[in-house]
């Protein structure tokens, strides 16, 4: 719960940092943006100026139109001033427009004792915020009316048309950022459930071994019973039970060992020991396991101490584990387990005979669950858990592990565990 809700956190401010970002580059673009309006609007009204400044059928139109001078048209002048406000907004329009400026804009000509002489056809409403630009003209229209005259350009909105003008920058910037938040949800959403389902299944898992326990402890108890009244003739296969039941023991204790390393609970104790012995006996017991069984197993075990630190019965296991797939996976099995120092490791090989392994599924048979349903494995029983568990008794040991197979000719796996001397493991 506690990491649940620093990754929330982590994600939380995150996003807020990237929402800070997002907007600190808004700003600097906004200023950008000003600035270079500016610089165009100085450019358009310089353009507007020189048009205006001599005699042309535009600045004629307009000073017939501002000193209100009927006698050269046949339309009355409220005519002639309207056809005049939208002639010159048409020509104002496309001044600004060639310096970069597409903007809804209004004008009005006054002189500076504030007599207006020409009105936008465009009107802003009262009280809306406006950029004015005023321009001074020079020239015909001044002369013409013994008055300096102003062209003064208004804008309204203007902050929504540098937005606009970001569009390219912060739509994408918007749509990136939601994406982002989007995956990090559904990552972290399925990351908690798959956590919770693996929480379950290994609870339900435990909960199972723990229950197996039970028969297990009835059915050791009663062949202890059987043992005091039994002749010699039965003895046998009551020791068999016995062995049996012992390694169902094994398997429940290493299912529930597993579940608390995968829990990252610390359950591996190392300590020093000479595994030599104890890997001797394994072989020799199960040499006469092989005989019962009608399997061919050799084995050859490099003289002299092999000195490790290690989860002795851990690895014990690990390795019976490679011995007992190795029988399973084989019709007629021919196991050879070889062990020997090599330098810093020590290593251990099982080889067999049996069915092998395809290229595309050696790396995945030590994935938990997995099971290779090529050829015949089918008919073989199994949760995919041995060899899952026997890599992780060897990563835990700071090991390694390897696979060579072929279709139909056999398996070979080699576990390398580092070998101590002189109290630190080299």
């Amino acid at each position: 719960m506690k990491r649940r809700k620093l990754h929330i956190v982590i994600f939380i401010v995150a996003v807020l940092g990237l929402f800070i970002v997002q907007y600190q580059y808004l700003r600097i673009g906004l200023n950008l943006a000003k600035v270079q309006f500016s610089k165009n609007m100085g450019i358009a009204s310089q353009a507007i100026k020189k048009d205006l400044f001599e005699e042309n059928e535009l600045t004629f139109l307009i000073g017939k139109s501002i000193t209100k001078d009927d006698s050269y048209f046949k339309l009355s002048m409220d005519s002639v001033q309207s056809a005049t406000g939208h002639f010159f907004n048409d020509f104002l329009k496309d001044r600004l427009a060639v310096n970069g400026i597409a903007t809804d804009f209004s004008y009005q000509l006054f002189s500076r004792d504030s007599t207006d002489y020409l009105t936008s056809p465009i009107v802003f409403r009262e009280g809306d915020k406006l950029n004015a630009y005023p321009i001074e003209l020079d020239g015909y229209l001044p002369a013409l009316v013994g008055k300096s005259l102003v062209l003064e350009l208004q804008f309204k909105d203007i902050n929504t048309y540098f937005l606009f003008q970001l569009n390219g920058l912060t739509i994408p910037s918007l749509i990136f950022m939601l994406a982002i938040i989007m995956v990090v949800i559904w990552v972290l959403r399925s990351f908690y459930w798959q956590g919770k389902l693996i929480t379950t299944t290994n609870e339900f898992i435990n909960n199972l071994t723990h229950e197996l326990k039970t028969p297990v402890f009835s059915i050791g108890l009663a062949t202890k019973i059987l043992e005091k009244d039994l002749d010699e003739k039965h003895k046998p296969i009551v020791a068999i039970i016995r062995q049996q039941m012992e390694r169902l023991k094994v398997h429940i204790d290493k299912v529930l060992e597993l579940g608390s390393m995968e829990n990252n609970r610390k359950v591996l104790v190392f300590t020093d020991a000479d595994f030599r012995p104890v890997l001797k006996r394994l072989c020799e017991e199960f040499q006469t396991l092989g005989a019962l069984e009608n399997l061919q197993f050799s084995y050859e075990l490099q003289d002299g101490e092999y000195h490790l630190s290690a989860a002795v019965s851990h690895l014990e296991n690990a390795i019976i584990n490679l011995l007992e797939n190795a029988k399973k996976y084989s019709e007629d099995p021919k196991i050879h387990l070889e062990a020997y120092m090599d330098k810093k490791f020590l290593v251990v090989s099982v080889r067999d005979n049996g069915i092998g392994v395809d290229k595309k599924d050696q790396q995945r048979i030590f994935d938990k669950y997995f099971r290779v349903t090529q050829g015949n494995l089918h008919t073989v029983k199994g949760y995919g858990l041995g060899l899952h568990y026997v890599k992780h008794v060897v990563d835990s040991h700071n090991g390694h592990i390897k696979v060579e197979s072929e279709l139909g000719k056999g398996t070979t796996i080699t576990i390398e565990i580092p070998l101590k001397k002189n109290g630190k493991r080299v």
